[in-house]
């Protein structure tokens, strides 16, 4: 779950709608049986999304050395190739 800017709020906008968004979570999703909410502070919020950011990271330099490898060992396609592939393989499906 990716939090945006405007999910937060001031304080003072909080504790005049904190009884709303507690009827929200009640109603929303829930975990293991319980009603999921969370209050934290800004500090520890922007740690989580650099971790998150961080995390998205890896994966993709992940990726890229999956990709590379397929590289090397010879397994890659050209990319018209394949999607031209791609496209008789659903017409041939269609006309089926």
């Amino acid at each position: 779950m990716s939090i945006a800017v405007t999910d937060i709020v001031p304080l003072s906008e909080a504790w005049t709608q904190l009884s709303a968004w507690a009827s929200e979570a009640q109603t929303g999703k829930k975990k293991n049986g319980e009603s999921v909410a969370a209050l934290i502070g800004a500090e520890r919020l922007d740690r989580y999304h650099r971790l998150e950011r961080a995390h998205i990271h890896l994966l993709l330099l992940h990726e890229i050395e999956r990709g590379l490898a397929d590289v090397a060992a010879g397994c890659h396609q050209d990319a018209r190739e394949a999607l031209k592939q791609i496209k008789q393989a659903r017409a041939n499906s269609a006309s089926v």
